[in-house]
């Protein structure tokens, strides 16, 4: 691992050249521009990178890819979501073997598990490799909210789970795991409108939406934090949270970040149907948000 896993971590699109071509020379093109940035390191095969409708070769590509172009100058956070857990186990062996730095797992997202099925299915993925493994709840997509006691009994059951990603939302949840949990799992934000109030908590990172648009916001909002500079971070946060809304809200995180990607400059393209792009209305309110964050 190129360094311990903290900071911001841009979660990564999946450029296209059209509803069905990936761009992967504009993939490659994205990835040097976070490294050029600074960033911590970068995730990729996410919810924002379209995992769900991208092919199994299309998904180990984007890691072989990666792992080639990084070549250890960041940190790489491989998702390995997959509804089987024989398939979760096989995509996150993939990462491990091609060189990631760790897997991102979610619980299945259709079976909707019970708190003892999650745990046996992110036992059985996590103990198959030896990286570290970083879990994640979601319940806004999985429809499972995964107990607080279940994330801390899994972390403290295998070592190689070493991190959450906690996106419920709720910041009681994420004090809790990180009050209980300290000598066993390191806590990453995973809700783009608490970022500022769970990194203030004790969070050690966060894996970011928003990071794609404004990554010198997003990084220098985390460093004002850890070097105290609360008022710093308190006026990054309110130039940050208008953006973070509108990702939350809106239900199109994904079309938003692609097109924010193209207003850059860098690749972006369409996303794969069912997913239509931003209507007008949507890609005006966006041009203004990156204005105002001095993106545009």
């Amino acid at each position: 691992m190129s360094k311990k896993i903290k900071g911001i971590y841009p979660v990564l699109i999946t450029p296209m050249l059209n509803q069905e071509e990936i761009d992967w020379e504009g993939y490659k093109k994205n990835i040097e521009y976070f490294i050029d940035q600074g960033v911590e390191g970068i995730a990729i095969n996410g919810s924002t990178g379209e995992f769900v409708s991208l092919s199994t070769d299309e998904r180990y590509k984007a890691v072989e890819m990666a792992v080639e172009l990084i070549d250890g100058r960041i940190n790489l956070i491989v998702g390995t979501a997959a509804e089987r857990t024989s398939e979760a186990i096989a995509h996150t062996k993939q990462a491990e073997a091609a060189g990631a730095d760790a897997a991102l797992l979610i619980n299945s997202y259709y079976a909707g598990p019970t708190d003892e099925e999650v745990y046996e299915q992110f036992k059985a993925v996590a103990e198959s490799v030896s990286f570290p493994v970083m879990i994640y709840n979601n319940p806004s997509t999985t429809g499972v909210n995964i107990g607080t006691e279940t994330i801390l009994q899994v972390a403290k059951d295998v070592k190689n789970i070493t991190h959450i990603k906690e996106s419920s939302g709720d910041i009681t949840k994420v004090r809790d795991i990180i009050r209980q949990g300290r000598e066993d799992i390191d806590v990453f934000c995973g809700a783009e409108d608490l970022s500022l109030e769970s990194i203030l908590i004790g969070t050690t990172g966060w894996i970011s939406v928003s990071a794609n648009i404004a990554p010198k916001v997003t990084m220098d909002m985390f460093d004002a934090v850890q070097n105290q500079a609360f008022d710093k971070a308190w006026d990054l946060y309110d130039q940050l949270l208008p953006l973070c809304d509108f990702l939350e809200g809106s239900g199109k995180y994904v079309q938003i970040t692609n097109r924010a990607m193209e207003l850059k400059g860098l690749a972006g393209g369409p996303c794969r149907l069912p997913r239509l792009p931003l209507t007008d209305d949507e890609d005006a309110k966006l041009q203004a948000l990156m204005k105002n964050l001095g993106e545009l």
